[in-house]
């Protein structure tokens, strides 16, 4: 570390799961580091409204899945009694005490913790608006980490508590008797998995032809017949029409094939539609930082804007909009600051749907590949033929591999099954490396364990699993 880059002054504005971590990498290569949020406590949207609140919530519904699933092993339990006051704390918990972890990382990286409003005054300098009035601070380099917010499409914007979005639903302030979740992507069937096992009776509205659009559709299936079971009902091809608002209810107009009346009555409705960057009232005017017609913060491939001191990262660059993805910018761009060789890949961030089964994958999915018209060979390896799976009365998994031909490089992966978020790494790594088929047929994997289907998936390929024959193709 040169002279010059002891004194760097850096500013990361907002304190999510992009923010802190490139405060603390900054930091600990020897920046003067400010980190700004309007929370009190690091963590943003990811721990407090997002990724640790509902997976919190989807633990405690699995949970309860498993014990409704051991009646076919011959062990039963009494229908579970929920107390919603201690589970909400229990939920609560878990949101402080990560918090007060980060809060205190914080302090030992010497990262200085502002709670207020961010906007730049120009290219070197933001105005932070406070409880003890505004402030003025210096940088030489800005890091813009501001999240994202659930889209409220017109029409579904209503000031009730009758209508919520994922913020809203997290809060878990009662559990409604029925409940239209507005949204088939991964936030509503997630939420909506978590409110049928507490209790609701969940109908799910999805304007495409399937849940989870771009997602490949064998990857879909086991998820979509279980979701039949828990849900109410799904409605594809579907869309909301109209919302209105009663004491006793949502009533709500919908139009599609399978809508027997188009006026439904629900006790709540969740939208669940998207997000969008939070890229406002932050005085990009007054700067060279440019959006694109989405509203996301135009970036190069370090993360670095229009103007050359500013750097965006997170939800407010582009999708995916994915923590992790958020966490891995952050040091790009931190390392570009400092003058180090960087470049942010896009090749194989993974994604997970934390169902039931949870659904994950990573590079190149088979609908992208047939999109874009690049060749591929696929090998599968159903869950019928893998031992743990069994052994957990849970194969409606598969694993999937994505192969480049002749040379068999592996493309992408995807897997559905029990644990398919924490199996994902392995084949992120092996698309990072540039690993052929043959090498995860060689690695030899714990037996009985999920993670053999990757194994035994490229055995498939040249025919040599020993538990499991394809077809011909």
């Amino acid at each position: 570390m040169t002279e010059s880059q002891a004194e760097l002054r850096v500013v990361v504005i907002g304190a999510g799961p992009g923010g802190y971590p490139a405060a603390f990498l900054a930091a600990h290569k020897g920046a003067k580091v400010t980190l700004i949020d309007e929370a009190p406590e690091p963590g943003g949207v990811c721990l407090f409204r997002g990724c640790i609140p509902s997976k919190t919530l989807l633990h405690v519904a699995s949970l309860m899945g498993e014990a409704e699933h051991a009646a076919e092993w011959g062990i039963r339990y009494e229908k579970p009694e929920i107390e919603l006051d201690k589970l909400r704390d229990w939920k609560n918990k878990v949101i402080g005490r990560m918090a007060r972890g980060l809060t205190g990382l914080a302090k030992q990286r010497k990262v200085r913790w502002v709670q207020g409003r961010a906007r730049f005054g120009d290219a070197q300098h933001v105005l932070v608006k406070g409880k003890n009035g505004e402030e003025r601070i210096d940088f030489d380099f800005a890091i813009v980490a501001t999240g994202s917010r659930p889209t409220r499409p017109r029409g579904m914007d209503a000031d009730s508590p009758r209508i919520m979005d994922s913020t809203a639903a997290l809060e878990l302030a009662d559990i409604p008797e029925t409940l239209l979740v507005v949204g088939g992507g991964y936030i509503g069937l997630e939420l909506g998995s978590v409110y049928a096992r507490l209790g609701s009776k969940v109908t799910v509205v999805e304007l495409t032809t399937g849940l989870l659009p771009g997602a490949d559709r064998d990857l879909i299936e086991p998820l979509a017949r279980r979701l039949k079971e828990q849900f109410a009902s799904i409605l594809l091809n579907t869309k909301v029409t109209g919302l209105e608002v009663f004491d006793r209810g949502v009533n709500v107009q919908l139009v599609g094939p399978d809508v027997s009346a188009p006026d439904r009555l629900f006790e709540k409705v969740l939208v669940a539609v998207g997000r969008r960057p939070n890229t406002e009232n932050l005085g990009l005017e007054q700067t060279r930082v440019e959006l694109d017609d989405r509203g996301f913060i135009r970036t190069d491939i370090q993360r670095r804007t229009g103007e050359p001191s500013i750097f965006a990262i997170g939800d407010v660059a582009g999708e995916p909009m994915l923590a992790h993805k958020a966490t891995h910018e952050a040091r790009a761009a931190v390392e570009a600051i400092f003058g180090e060789p960087s470049a942010f890949d896009q090749r194989a961030i993974p994604a997970v749907v934390f169902t039931d089964p949870e659904i994950a994958w990573c590079g190149l999915t088979e609908t992208e590949a047939l999109n874009r018209g690049i060749p591929f060979e696929v090998a599968k390896f159903p869950w019928s033929a893998l031992g743990r799976a069994t052994t957990l009365g849970r194969n409606e998994g598969l694993t999937k591999l994505l192969l480049q031909p002749m040379t068999h490089r592996v493309l992408g992966v995807g897997i559905v099954g029990v644990g398919a978020g924490d199996l994902i790494s392995e084949a992120a790594l092996a698309i990072e490396m540039g690993a052929v088929a043959d090498d995860l047929k060689h690695t030899i994997h714990p037996h009985p364990t999920l993670s053999e289907g990757i194994m035994e998936a490229a055995e498939v390929l040249y025919g040599q699993s020993p538990h499991y024959v394809a077809r011909s193709r």
